[in-house]
């Protein structure tokens, strides 16, 4: 398969360039949500590094950011670094079970393996089983009830680039994979 992170630019400023005024920029040190400005000329949703799953979970917090979020700087989301306390570690939690499961639905629809992400790693609080189960249950949710217009779009052209059409279903998440 290709994953190359110029296929998946290419995919999302396909869909997303002209309509939305946003492009998926690679090649970060950290990864940031840039609205467009005098010196821009388009909103910038940018991964870190190479990493193709950097990608897809930073496609997946622009897809619910609604039109006002994306205004501010990286959403105007609060972000507090690896250590977090366990109180922190719980809030992060709940803010990324919506992120995190479409990136699980993006990462399925691409066929690679999702990995859930405590973004916690010198701190000694690993994914909750809870933070599991719910993520989950949103895919399902998703799945079932439908996921926002610009996921939606994206991952229908995920399936068709990686032709994992027929192969795409309910079956694909199983709560024992995380």
């Amino acid at each position: 398969m290709n994953f190359n992170n110029q296929a998946l630019i290419h995919l999302f400023n396909n869909l997303f360039k002209s309509s939305e005024q946003t492009i998926l920029v690679g090649g970060a040190a950290e990864p940031l949500y840039l609205p467009k400005d005098t010196e821009a000329s388009f909103h910038q949703v940018i991964f870190t590094q190479d990493y193709f799953a950097s990608a897809l979970h930073e496609i997946a917090h622009w897809c619910i950011a609604g039109k006002a979020r994306r205004q501010l700087v990286d959403y105007g989301y609060w972000y507090q670094p690896d250590g977090r306390s366990m109180e922190a570690q719980n809030l992060f939690e709940q803010v990324e079970i919506k992120p995190q499961a479409l990136e699980w639905i993006f990462s399925t629809a691409t066929g690679i393996k999702f990995r859930v992400s405590a973004d916690n790693l010198t701190g000694n609080h690993p994914a909750s089983d809870e933070f599991k189960y719910n993520i989950y249950q949103q895919v399902l949710a998703y799945l079932t009830n439908g996921m926002p217009t610009h996921a939606e779009l994206l991952k229908h052209a995920l399936l068709r680039f990686y032709q994992r059409k027929n192969l795409f279903s309910l079956a694909c998440f199983n709560l024992e994979d995380l």
